[in-house]
């Protein structure tokens, strides 16, 4: 559903905010909202919270939703209508979803507190200063990049599960001595705290309306996963195709993600360069291109080991070009199958305007073959050497890794230009 795909001819809809406190909870504006509407959509919990004496016409939302929207908006486009949502709609709430669908002037938004700002109340914690992560419809491991130690965070509930899936979640990342609070019916007479360890975590499932509080602590002996580039290369499953951990920091630094970006990651090996470029904001997405399917399976389980399972795992790159729609992304890393005929043309052509492109090259036939773009194209040339201290006896000695040399540049015109052939 893309942003104002419709045009909306009929009267304003009204979306209101309920909390569990139900119609004693609305403001008198709110209220005259729902008693005005012909026709009154939301969840089967949420329309039993308004009482008989309402009048319009009860609709419940259709599962799945999306799909059927347009539909029933179409079908009802002559009423007054009135869409129930949870506390604040615009807080990862239908009301995010219709504005996209019929532009925000076609709403008329009546929030209440929203779960966030009802938990944060509770805590005592800075609602400023705590960042939600949702598993409503999304993977659990999408909690992962926003762990850090002696940070808090909320997390909003797909049901009465997610809390003991959470503590496990975290006991397997190295956080398993972390706080939870499970905050549930927040606002409502059935509201209910419960509080554990994520290690010993022997609560019961509860009410599925639930948000949980994270008071996150970190074991010291865990690798650290930061959002900054440059994790260990051994939180990296494969075959050993991988970026190493000092050069995928330059790279990602010559990238230069920025929130709500797409990536393409070409020859992905482990997955590592699109993991991180994901990692650094949760709006960034990114698709790799792997011809080998043993490393796409591993590219997939170290998306969902480290946090990003959202990423999209392709075949090889020219092939999947030609014959599927992908969005144009605003970058590309070419990490391997420089020298494939036809390759960096693609990714070239492919790549929009003002977006960057960064090839690594470790062998001197894929050396020259950037040489040869940059002096058609322009962009910048590094060359890198790293030395890592191992044993040597009962002494210590730098061992060399393989130089890396790196071309980026950035998209000035819309063009392809002449080159000489890849291969």
């Amino acid at each position: 559903m893309t942003s104002s795909s419709v045009v909306w001819t009929g009267p304003p809809i009204a979306v209101v905010g309920i909390g569990a406190d139900g119609w004693d909870g609305l403001g008198r504006v709110a209220r005259e909202a729902v008693a005005d509407a012909e026709v009154l959509f939301g969840s089967a919990r949420q329309l039993a919270l308004v009482p008989d004496l309402v009048a319009g016409e009860r609709v419940a939302w259709p599962s799945p939703l999306v799909p059927a929207l347009p539909g029933l908006l179409e079908r009802h486009a002559r009423s007054r209508l009135c869409v129930l949502a949870s506390g604040d709609p615009m807080f990862y709430g239908i009301g995010v979803t219709l504005a996209r669908f019929l532009g925000p002037r076609a709403l008329r938004v009546l929030p209440q507190p929203s779960s966030a700002s009802l938990a944060c109340a509770r805590l005592g914690w800075s609602l400023a200063e705590t960042p939600v992560v949702s598993v409503v419809g999304r993977p659990l491991e999408t909690v992962l990049p926003e762990l850090a130690d002696r940070r808090r965070l909320l997390v909003l509930s797909a049901d009465e599960h997610t809390p003991a899936r959470l503590a496990e979640l975290l006991g397997r990342h190295g956080f398993g001595a972390s706080e939870l609070t499970v905050l549930e019916q927040l606002g409502g007479p059935a509201e209910c705290l419960g509080m554990g360890v994520a290690k010993r975590w022997e609560r019961l499932p509860g009410d599925p309306l639930n948000i949980v509080g994270v008071s996150c602590v970190e074991d010291l002996e865990h690798p650290r996963t930061t959002r900054l580039p440059g994790l260990p290369d051994e939180l990296f499953s494969g075959d050993g195709q991988l970026t190493k951990h000092e050069v995928r920091a330059l790279t990602l630094a010559a990238l230069a993600p920025a929130p709500g970006e797409l990536l393409w990651d070409v020859g992905g090996g482990s997955g590592s360069i699109a993991i991180e470029w994901c990692r650094a904001h949760q709006a960034n997405r990114a698709v790799i291109f792997e011809r080998l399917e043993r490393r796409r399976t591993h590219i997939a389980d170290n998306s969902a080991a480290l946090g990003v399972p959202h990423i999209v795992v392709r075949g090889e790159l020219c092939a999947e070009v030609g014959r599927a729609e992908i969005d144009s992304p605003d970058a590309i890393f070419v990490g391997g199958g420089l020298t494939q005929d036809g390759l960096l043309g693609t990714c070239w052509a492919q790549l929009r305007h003002g977006g960057r492109l960064v090839a690594n090259a470790v062998t001197a036939e894929s050396e020259s073959l950037l040489l040869s773009w940059a002096a058609a194209q322009g962009g910048e040339l590094r060359k890198f050497q790293i030395y890592r201290a191992e044993p040597l006896g009962s002494f210590t000695a730098w061992r060399p890794q393989l130089p890396v040399a790196q071309w980026s540049v950035v998209k000035r015109e819309n063009i392809v230009p002449e080159f000489p052939a890849d291969g």
